[in-house]
């Protein structure tokens, strides 16, 4: 597979799963909810005809390669690079009308994301980054990332989806004591908060609860903007979980620090 020319081959794919999945976007589209024990967990049409667009084109140009959806699991040839995809990350902001939804595709060769895009359909957005290299193209205008160089958790600001991602006990500690020594705070943004660190724009996100096709196509893209994404340990975040991105070296690591179960005290 050659990287230098691979963003040629998947940006066309990414623009015509957009257009797949705005087929059904405020449309009415009948919504199941594939979740248990209480947690709704929503799923339409358009997740699965975008992840199975994705997934034939993919494995039709890449046969050696095994892909690994969120709503179709595996397919593809085990061992070789893996492409992850999540065709509309974000379906709960999809099914109640809100645009800030996005298609996610990575790229992980052994354990290393080499390549990720999301594409931001209704915005007309797509934020890729291959060997390293990232750009955003916004509206046809093409531009490269750069994330903030804001060092201090006081003028930080910090994304995270929802609040009841950090339930009571550690995890919602953890999160108060980040947020209690930022400047802002909002939620929200799904996929998109991630963008908009790459853009310089956000210089936190906090999430819980992801799985790895959530996180491991937006890994190159914060990290070819000179971010770091890693678990709330500072390990790489190839399973998901708990997740802090931010915008520079240290910055993410004053943001470890003040998640740290012993942080309570920490300047």
């Amino acid at each position: 597979m050659d990287l230098a020319t691979l963003d040629d081959t998947i940006e066309p794919l990414l623009m015509e799963a957009g257009r797949v999945a705005l087929r059904w976007f405020r449309s009415g589209v009948d919504v199941e909810d594939k979740g248990s024990a209480g947690r709704y967990d929503p799923v339409t049409a358009a997740d699965r005809a975008t992840e199975a667009y994705l997934r034939g084109e993919l494995l039709a140009r890449f046969p050696r390669t095994e892909v690994v959806g969120e709503e179709g699991g595996r397919s593809g040839t085990e061992g070789g690079p893996r492409w992850w995809v999540d065709p509309i990350d974000g379906t709960r902001s999809f099914v109640t009308g809100q645009p800030l939804w996005g298609v996610l595709l990575g790229l992980v060769d052994g354990e290393v994301p080499v390549a990720g895009w999301c594409r931001m359909p209704y915005l007309e957005e797509t934020f890729g980054a291959v060997g390293g290299r990232g750009w955003a193209e916004l509206r046809g205008h093409r531009r490269p990332l750069a994330a903030a160089p804001t060092a201090g958790l006081e003028d930080a600001s910090l994304y995270a989806t929802h609040p009841g991602m950090f339930p009571p006990g550690p995890a919602g500690e953890a999160f108060s004591r980040l947020a209690s020594r930022v400047r802002l705070t909002r939620f929200g943004g799904d996929c998109y908060a991630y963008c908009l660190l790459a853009l310089g724009h956000v210089d936190l996100v906090l999430d819980a609860g992801l799985q790895p096709y959530d996180i491991l196509p937006l890994v190159p893209v914060v990290e070819a903007a000179g971010g770091v994404v890693t678990d709330w340990t500072g390990a790489p975040p190839l399973t998901g979980g708990y997740v802090v991105a931010a915008a520079n070296p240290a910055l993410h690591a004053a943001a470890l620090a003040a998640l740290a179960p012993d942080a309570e005290d920490a300047p």
